[in-house]
Parts: C-alpha cells; sequence; structure tokens
C-alpha cells in the first residue's frame, strides 16, 4: 500500500522507547536527573520481559545501548496475554497474541508403529510438567508452552535497572514461571505452581528491600453465575530474600458441577485465570511502583458432558465430569510404513498439500484441519447429520470408484472426518460454505478402522466437546 500505519499500542511503544533514549543521551553516561536540592537521587526502573529475554548487562546500561534494548524488549501495556490457540469463549478475552504458543508432539507415531489393530488405543496426554520443562520450551520467543490441554506453562522476566545521577549502577532480575495442570482425570482440580527463579543482582541495587507480589485471579467466567472455589495460598509478597527462600506456590481452582451450560448436558464453565506479578521499589527509591505484569492467561475450562469420561463421578456426582485448557487440540497421524494407520495418514496428507487432486474434484477446494486458524469441530450430539455425512462420502467414492471400490476390503475414507461439523455434508447445512470440500479415498479396511479408533480415543483422552465451542487440528509425522 506504500504508506505506514502506525497503531495507538506502536506509537506509546515509539514514545517509550524514545525516551528511554533521551534520558541516556541528553545526560552524559545515561545519568538521571539529579534532585531538586543537589543530592544524589536514586531512581529504578522495572521493566516487565518474556521469560527467555536477554537482559543487557551492566556494563551495556553503562554506555547508554542497553536501557533502549530493554525499552524495546519491555511489555507495552496493551501487549497480548491471550494464546492465539485458546478456543471457547476465553478466545474473545484481552489481546490475541500473533505468534504461537510451543506445542508438544505427543509422538504416538513411534509408540504405535507395531501396535497391531486390536491392540491400538490413543496415548493418555501428559497431566504433568517440571519446572525444567516449562523453562527449557520459554527459553526461546514463545511465552507460552502447551504440553497438553492439562498441562500449560507460561512466564515473565522482571528486571530492574537501578540508578543514580551519574547513570546506571546496578542492575537485577528474577523470573516467575506459572505451570497449570489437571493431573488427575477423575478429579476437577485443576492446580496453578508459581516458581520465582534466577535472581540476579549485579553492582549496587536495592533487591534487599525489594517486594515481590504473586496473584492469580478468575478474571472472568462463563456463564458468569458460576461460582469457583480457590485456595487461599495467593496472593503472597514477600521481599526479595524472603522469596528466595521460599520460591514456590500452589494456587488451586475448581468449579464444581451443575453450575454450567451447553447442549447434550455438557455443563461447560468456561473461565479465564490470570496471573499478575508486582515489583514494589523499596524506601528511598522513586521510580513507578509497584509495577505490575500480566504473563499470559490460562484459559481453563470444566464439563460434565455425558459422553466423556467421568460422566457420573465413579458414585460420587459431586465430583463428576473433568477438567482440560480450552485450547486447541493436536492429532498426530503417522504415515512411516507399519503405522497402522499409515493409509489414513497418508490420504490426509494428500488433502492438505494437494487438495485440487483429491476426489470429488473442485479446483477451490481448501480442506481445514491443518492449521489452527481453520479446526475441526467434533460432532457427536446429532447422529442425522453424522450420517449424512458418511452417507455423501460413500456417495463420491461410488462415484469416483464404482460400485465394486470396496473390493478387497477396502472401505471409504473420508476428510475432514463424519465426526466432525466440517464433513462432506456441510454445504446442506451451511450454504454459505465451498461445496465439495472434502477428500474421499478407498483405502484398506482395516487402516481405515485403526484411525478410527485413534481418532476417538482422541476425542475422549482430550475432552473435545461438541460444537465450535471446541477445537482441534490433524498432523501428520
Amino acid at each position: 500500500m506504500g504508506g505506514i500505519i502506525t497503531t495507538a499500542s506502536q506509537a506509546r511503544r515509539r514514545v517509550a522507547l524514545l525516551a528511554a533514549l533521551a534520558a541516556t543521551i541528553a545526560l552524559p553516561g545515561g545519568a538521571t536527573a539529579a534532585a531538586a536540592d543537589g543530592s544524589d537521587q536514586l531512581t529504578a526502573r522495572t521493566f516487565m520481559l518474556a521469560p527467555g529475554a536477554a537482559a543487557p548487562s551492566l556494563a551495556e546500561l553503562k554506555s547508554g545501548t542497553g536501557m533502549a534494548q530493554l525499552a524495546m524488549a519491555g511489555a507495552p501495556e496493551d501487549s497480548a496475554t491471550t494464546p492465539m490457540e485458546v478456543v471457547g469463549p476465553a478466545a474473545s478475552y484481552g489481546k490475541r497474541a500473533t505468534t504461537p504458543a510451543v506445542v508438544a508432539s505427543s509422538q504416538q507415531g513411534a509408540a504405535m508403529a507395531f501396535m497391531s489393530p486390536s491392540a491400538l488405543s490413543f496415548p493418555e496426554p501428559a497431566r504433568v510438567m517440571t519446572l525444567d520443562e516449562c523453562k527449557r520450551n520459554l527459553a526461546g520467543a514463545s511465552q507460552v508452552y502447551v504440553k497438553s490441554r492439562f498441562a500449560v506453562c507460561t512466564g515473565l522476566k522482571v528486571t530492574t535497572v537501578w540508578e543514580k545521577q551519574s547513570g546506571a549502577v546496578g542492575t537485577s532480575s528474577y523470573t516467575v514461571y506459572v505451570r497449570g495442570t489437571v493431573p488427575k482425570e477423575a478429579d476437577r482440580t485443576m492446580y496453578f505452581d508459581y516458581d520465582v527463579t534466577d535472581f540476579t543482582a549485579v553492582g549496587s541495587t536495592g533487591v534487599s528491600g525489594l517486594k515481590i507480589g504473586l496473584k492469580g485471579d478468575i478474571a472472568a467466567d462463563w456463564p458468569a453465575a458460576a461460582t469457583p472455589v480457590t485456595s487461599k495460598t495467593l496472593p503472597v509478597t514477600k521481599t526479595w530474600l524472603e522469596m528466595q527462600s521460599s520460591p514456590h506456590y500452589t494456587h488451586s481452582v475448581r468449579y464444581a458441577p451443575g453450575q454450567g451450560t451447553g447442549a447434550g448436558a455438557a455443563d461447560v464453565v468456561a473461565a479465564v485465570y490470570q496471573p499478575e506479578v508486582t515489583s514494589t521499589l523499596p524506601a528511598g527509591w522513586v521510580g513507578e511502583s509497584p509495577k505490575t505484569g500480566k504473563p499470559f492467561m490460562f484459559a481453563p475450562r470444566w464439563d460434565a458432558a455425558s459422553y466423556l469420561r467421568n460422566s457420573t463421578g465413579a458414585g460420587n456426582p459431586a465430583n463428576k465430569g473433568g477438567a482440560a485448557f480450552s485450547m486447541i487440540a493436536t492429532l498426530e497421524y503417522s504415515s512411516q510404513p507399519g503405522a497402522p494407520e499409515q493409509a489414513v495418514a497418508e490420504h490426509i496428507k494428500q488433502a492438505f498439500a494437494n487438495p485440487k487432486a483429491t476426489k470429488p474434484l473442485n479446483a477451490l477446494k481448501n480442506v481445514p484441519g491443518d492449521t489452527i486458524q481453520e479446526p475441526l469441530h467434533r460432532l457427536f450430539l446429532d447422529q442425522k447429520r453424522l450420517d449424512r455425512n458418511r452417507a455423501v462420502s460413500v456417495r463420491e467414492c461410488k462415484r469416483y470408484w464404482g460400485a465394486n471400490y470396496t473390493d478387497g476390503g477396502k472401505e471409504c475414507d473420508e476428510f475432514p472426518f463424519a465426526s466432525t461439523y466440517e464433513g462432506s455434508a456441510i454445504d446442506e447445512y451451511d450454504p454459505h460454505v465451498e461445496k465439495n470440500n472434502f477428500s474421499v479415498l478407498p483405502i484398506p479396511g482395516d487402516q481405515n478402522g485403526a484411525g478410527g479408533t485413534l481418532l476417538r480415543g482422541f476425542y475422549n483422552a482430550n475432552r473435545i466437546i461438541d460444537g465450535l465451542e471446541d477445537g482441534f487440528i490433524v498432523k501428520i509425522n
């Protein structure tokens, strides 16, 4: 377009950067203004950074280049705190990220390669995460790590520059990591583990009097009348030294069943869990205080869907259903030789890579399910629509391969799956979608069955609910 468009947030950030540069350029050595009475005024500036961000050295700060680096890396007030993988009501909360989270691979293909179809089952998702796992996966630019829908983490680095009239005299930093987990499938309790780590202080600082605060809030929930039960471990505020000696805190959140909404007795409660970190300067130091930073939020969800596990609570109705993080899940199929679902995987791979070459023919075909921008949505409650998806797929297999397409034990495989709202009959229910935007292919029946077994296991293990408030994608390894 030729022109340059500057948003309000970009403008504010540019002003902050220019102010930081001016502070280091206008005064020799990055000196700050002296107090009115001529004394050596103590000032401090605190920056909220991504956990993997590199903080400048004291030498760089003294030379003036470090402050500009911090101003650029620091999170602006309106920075994104909602992961782009979030689905459901929480996806509309706050500002959405434009870069994806780090997502772990289930590596199911390698584990399944030598299993017979009769022994095939979908692997259980991870429900625990160590602090080291969280730190390693947030060491780069990413601020969210998704190990599974039951184990997610985020973090925030807090860096303070301590200054006198002569310029920077010290720097300090610490990092807060927050891990959200659902350790037990049959327990609706979610746990958020806060760890304050990597304390560093160089030069002359005021860290002995610095206070660090941790807080976790339910910023929103749907329905709004639902009431959570939370532990009393947070909020907490301690000095730098106290936090070093006691750096770990666990905060629990639970919504009882019977407070939610959704078809099919889904009893869904969605929420936004927002961690907060505050840094309060000691007496005698001038600067923004307390400074509050918000790591990326979590999107917990509770349900008691009748078609998912623990739907009755095993005799304890007060604990029926389960919890998960409302984020795009990933179903992995393997196209490796020997994988029981190999033919299914190869069919989906072709549908993604060269959709126009698949049947039925459609020059505009763009099959969904490959990206988080176009996820698939589970179809369970409308059996008539599911059956119609299947019937349309079989009709197309007969159309292109004849009535004998089943010779040799073959079955008509379709993608998107018949058990999704994006299935082959979607244009009969939504006149605005592209027709024939799916793929069918006759494949060996045992491999089609293996793919179906893994899909059903994936739905159950990940608590995928019916409808557009949840979603998943498919990846071929």
